[in-house]
């Protein structure tokens, strides 16, 4: 893992992922939650992070994210890059193209700290 990916969100050495509402995250953890938000700040990335995530077969080429934007390659690629710095999305290189997917574990885990517990018994 590069030093600019994310740290895994709020896992501590038993897999488990404290929610924000079940107690307070620490400095570490705010930072690193803090660079998945700015990652996800901006309307372009989350456009792309959609599509990235939408496809059947849960990949998808540059060359399909591109056209939908009436932005240059090298923005949409810039974009890209803050998305796979923050650990929301992988790619992998075919020859001239290079396809994205969505990081699971990442997203995953981002909406666990973010779910409100449930309390047994409880009316929502």
């Amino acid at each position: 893992m590069s030093k600019q990916e994310l740290v895994v969100l709020g896992q501590d050495e038993g897999g488990c992922c404290p929610t924000l509402l079940t107690e307070p995250m620490d400095d570490d953890q705010a930072v690193e939650l803090a660079k998945v938000f700015k990652a996800l700040g901006d309307p372009i990335r989350l456009r792309l992070l959609s599509m990235i995530a939408s496809p059947a077969g849960g990949e998808i080429c540059v060359c399909d994210l591109t056209p939908a934007f009436e932005l240059s390659q090298p923005t949409i690629s810039h974009h890209l890059k803050l998305l796979k710095q923050a650990g929301l999305i992988d790619s992998e290189r075919r020859g001239t193209w290079v396809y994205y997917r969505l990081v699971p574990e990442t997203t995953d885990r981002l909406a666990a700290i973010l779910t409100r517990p449930t309390v047994a018994g409880a009316v929502s």
